[in-house]
């Protein structure tokens, strides 16, 4: 495993049962929410998800154990604060489908970054109609999902070219009290040519047209590393 202070890296030969803890919805819910909005008790936590403060310090101290989180500063000395170790986690995409049961655990993990992006697109829609992200915010988001033709060279130096870009930006920002937090996903899936379309019409269908949102495009599903969360 290869971490510094905001990301770590887990390697799934011999981090299996932490990449194996992180499947639990709820465990990536709760995480989600210390690394959004900071420390927090089981309690607290169980307001914002809807679960039993008895269900979310158990699934707390699952996380622990796998040093995805660690005890916080406490406000008085009632109830345990939690806060997260990391920003973010990440792993080889490579060394995943080498490990027993890596591609499983891979695949469940994309799926929860999905079910993320539908609850983010329904949060986005209700605080545009609700006011509390202002009308600025209307024109710059959105989703894409176009489909350029790359080869594996090219869609790895893309992720770089993002990750880089995002890193920048985000340091530009820092200090702009304009600034909101973005849920900022992206998805490179190469898909193998359609054998009912056959190749001709499989590559016209991939080509360079977008069939895309208005706005710019979309967990972070890939980092210089691998997939990450």
């Amino acid at each position: 495993m290869d971490s510094d202070d905001d990301h770590r890296v887990l390697d799934p030969a011999q981090d299996g049962a932490a990449l194996k803890a992180l499947t639990h919805p709820l465990r990536l819910t709760l995480l989600g929410l210390l690394r959004q909005h900071g420390p927090a008790t089981a309690s607290e936590l169980a307001a914002r998800t809807g679960e039993s403060s008895a269900s979310t310090s158990y699934h707390l101290r699952v996380l622990a154990k796998y040093a995805f989180v660690t005890e916080a500063d406490h406000r008085d000395g009632r109830e345990r604060r939690w806060k997260s170790v990391h920003d973010m986690t990440s792993w080889s995409n490579e060394a995943m489908h080498r490990s027993p049961g890596g591609s499983t655990i891979l695949s469940v993990l994309r799926r929860r970054q999905v079910e993320h992006l539908q609850q983010s697109l329904d949060r986005h829609e209700a605080d545009l109609e609700s006011g509390r992200l202002g009308q600025e915010w209307q024109e710059p988001s959105g989703v894409s999902d176009s489909m350029p033709r790359l080869t594996p060279e090219s869609l790895a130096e893309l992720w770089e070219v993002l990750r880089a870009k995002t890193d920048e930006l985000t340091a530009r920002d820092a200090g702009d009290p304009r600034a909101e937090q973005v849920v900022l996903f992206t998805a490179g899936l190469p898909l193998a040519p359609d054998p009912v379309a056959g190749p001709d019409r499989a590559a016209a269908a991939a080509g360079p047209d977008e069939a895309a949102a208005p706005g710019p495009g979309a967990v972070s599903d890939a980092s210089d590393a691998g997939d990450a969360i």
